[in-house]
């Protein structure tokens, strides 16, 4: 791709050159990382596993691991290992054949499913082979890209490995991204209020009855449609914060006909978009239980109706000053043969298990207490009594987010961690679950891969350790982590800093920070990866960085409700301090020239920030932001706004304070967007019209959310940043 117009204006070869490397770094940085993945293949006894790694371009191998005692056996083939070659067929982490978009047929999309651990990255393979980033997929999250029949786009790892190349159909299509190659599929179709559930024993069925509820409609516009003239005009379901929902109740229908409808006193205004309630049986048939999460998710129950009379009763119940994480800390494990309940609450400020008579509704036992996070619950082993999870904070001087594999009885004794790497780990058991393979890096460190024993945690052998030579080498830099301390002057905050490839320590160079404050998540990099969105904006001649400021997740629940009712806040009072302090040791951080981007929360928080602190940031790009939380979708907002809607909704709303912008302010907005609807940010358009402000604005035809990561997108941020933050 030639120089853009804007790097010529401004002169400079050095600037023509920076856009060059900036351009050129995912093609020039991809599949660079060696021996950074294994997916091991059990074989029957139990004891031993084989993998195939790549050790090179175009080079790999096989391994065959005896567990027992870490003996390996390295080979060119299965064959040369004593296995046969059909168990090649099971698995798939080589680079897949190399293909390009060889025709352009009618307007289509792909909804890409991540069920990894891990983001993804995205691109668009072009008529001449040339790899066109599209931005990525966060793991366990969903991303819609439209595309034509017929184009080709590649799927990678965050090291840059390929994982599938998929090519568009004349349907929108859906791919699952799950680490065992990608597969297509259909949508699940939506569960339809009052689908029942019959009991275990045949004697009755439950369901729920609702009155029907006007849904909200959003109406898009596709302005330029491939192939016709005249506009079209997509109508969607979006139900935005304070609209009415269902208000279901459980209806018992016997064998007979005869039907009992359960009184509502118990869960009287359940958060629920369509109406239903999800049940779960009692193994005797008597009692079913359901969550009840009530409106503005200030009180969870966990109730429990007796079919015969219909009698509703509490087994658990939570409540909140400020919110209940309902998405991330409210599992359970029913214990039915024992008559407990394994249950998740953050009641005493940290996300930790609990153990309860699910007869009565008494706790029995703490399992887990500390100043730390339970994160994930992995394996509940009823026979050992004993809960396999991730938690993190558990060392003092480690980074608080590094996940770490632990177990612990579920009377509180025997906690165990069982990993011991200085990083982020991810976990496959062995079948048997007698062994487990452990995958752990840092943003500055490649991954690491070992064997251990489950029942202490024993290291049984070192897999593969990580070659990054060639992608450093490529023009790739190391992140650098830096931690200070936030706003209270005692919390940590924790975040990367970012140079780039012609970095020189006796130049000064612009800050630009890439944010994302939204609360259900935390976003600085605690894994290895390529960070290509950042280290493309680096390439430019900037100081690039990403941190983690109070109202993001997992540091404990005084941490995260400072977003409550309070999203605008964003975590700048961190962001300002940890910025400066990085700052006052790096004299080549020049803190006269700061800029920020996001998208999507991302994009209300970049644009926040030239409205409340544009005395220390000078130049923003928002896209796609949720400027107005009465604007964005019902869950996420009313999750962290609360409900009914009341005037911290202004409050926080960038269209309500659009008159109070400073500095150099860009919008981008997809006009077929149909996460964040566009009218958020055509609502603050009109609002700093009316202000008399001076802006940018950029409305991307044809696209959705993320308009900011197409080429022509992603080309105006930078060019935009370059603009007005290069000398």
């Amino acid at each position: 791709m030639k120089p853009f117009l804007l790097s010529l204006l401004l002169s400079p070869v050095a600037i023509a050159a920076d856009f060059e490397a900036a351009l050129s770094l995912p093609k020039r940085t991809e599949n660079k990382v060696f021996r950074d993945r294994v997916k091991a293949n059990w074989l029957p006894d139990g004891q031993s596993f084989w993998y195939r790694v790549q050790t090179g371009p175009g080079k790999t191998e096989f391994v065959r691991i005896d567990a027992t005692t870490g003996q390996r056996q390295t080979a060119a083939s299965l064959k040369a290992l004593g296995l046969p070659e059909k168990e090649a067929a099971r698995t798939s982490t080589l680079p897949l054949e190399a293909k390009r978009t060889r025709r352009t047929g009618e307007s289509s999309g792909l909804k890409f499913i991540n069920q990894l651990d891990e983001d993804v990255e995205l691109y668009w393979i072009d008529p001449q082979g040339a790899h066109v980033r599209y931005g990525g997929v966060r793991a366990g999250s969903e991303r819609e890209q439209h595309t034509y029949d017929g184009h080709v786009w590649l799927i990678t790892s965050r090291t840059g490995g390929h994982l599938a190349f998929v090519e568009a159909a004349a349907q929108v299509q859906t791919f699952v991204i799950d680490g065992k190659g990608i597969a297509k599929t259909e949508a699940e179709p939506p569960t339809k209020p009052g689908r029942g559930l019959r009991a275990p024993d045949g004697s009755c069925v439950v369901y729920t009855e609702s009155d029907k509820v006007d849904r909200r409609k959003v109406t898009l516009v596709e302005s330029t449609p491939e192939g016709g003239l005249q506009p079209r005009v997509k109508v969607i379901d979006y139900l935005k914060p304070g609209d009415p929902l269902p208000k279901p109740q459980w209806v018992i229908e016997k064998s007979d006909g005869t039907k009992l409808r359960v009184a509502r006193d118990l869960y009287p205004n359940p958060f629920t978009e369509s109406g239903n309630l999800e049940a779960t049986w009692s193994p005797d048939s008597r009692e079913f239980y359901f969550n009840y999460n009530q409106r503005g998710h200030q009180l969870y129950r966990l109730l429990a109706v007796d079919v015969r009379t219909g009698r509703v009763r509490v087994v658990v119940e939570e409540t909140s000053k400020t919110f209940i994480d309902y998405t991330k800390k409210t599992w359970r494990h029913w214990l039915h043969e024992s008559g407990e309940l394994l249950w998740m609450s953050e009641r005493d400020g940290w996300c930790h298990l609990h153990l309860y008579d699910s007869r009565t509704g008494e706790l029995k036992n703490p399992v887990t207490r500390g100043a730390w996070p339970v994160r994930e619950v992995l394996h509940v082993d009823e026979a050992q009594r004993q809960v396999w999870f991730l938690a993190s904070g558990l060392r003092e001087k480690e980074d608080p987010y590094h996940l770490h594999l632990c177990r612990v009885n579920l009377d509180g004794s025997g906690f165990l961690q069982l990993t011991g790497g200085d990083g982020n780990h991810q976990i496959d058991f062995s079948p048997d679950r007698r062994y487990f393979v452990d995958s752990w890096s840092r943003a500055d460190h490649p991954p690491v891969t070992e064997l251990r024993r489950s029942q202490d945690g024993a290291l049984v052998c070192e897999l593969e350790r990580a070659d990054a030579t060639a992608l450093l080498t490529a023009g790739w830099t190391l992140p650098e982590r830096f931690v200070a301390k936030g706003r209270d002057g005692t919390t940590d905050i924790h975040g990367v800093i970012l140079k780039p490839s012609h970095f020189d320590p006796a130049k000064r160079y612009p800050v630009v920070e890439e944010i994302y404050a939204g609360p259900h998540a935390a976003f600085a990099p605690k894994e290895f990866g390529r960070l290509m969105g950042m280290h493309q904006i680096a390439e430019l001649g900037f100081i690039v960085v990403k941190l983690d400021g109070m109202g993001t997740n997992h540091r404990g629940k005084a941490f995260h409700d400072v977003c409550w009712k309070n999203l605008k806040d964003a975590g700048f009072p961190d962001r300002r301090k940890w910025i400066t302090a990085a700052a006052q040791t790096r004299p080549w951080m020049d803190l006269t020239r700061v800029g920020i981007y996001g998208g999507s929360a991302g994009g209300q928080s970049a644009m926040r920030a030239l409205l409340d602190h544009a005395d220390f940031y000078h130049v923003a790009v928002a896209d796609c932001g949720c400027h107005d939380n009465r604007m964005d979708k019902i869950w996420w907002n009313e999750q962290w706004m609360g409900w009914p809607v009341d005037e911290s909704y202004a409050g926080s709303s960038n269209a309500v304070d659009a008159h109070k912008l400073g500095g150099r302010l860009l919008l981008i907005v997809g006009e077929l967007d149909t996460n964040v609807d566009p009218a958020s940010t055509l609502q603050v358009v009109a609002a700093l019209q009316k202000a008399g402000k001076t802006f940018d604005f950029m409305p991307i035809l044809g696209t959705g959310h993320g308009a900011a990561e197409t080429p022509y997108g992603s080309r105006l941020r930078m060019e935009f940043l370059v603009r007005h933050l290069r000398p």
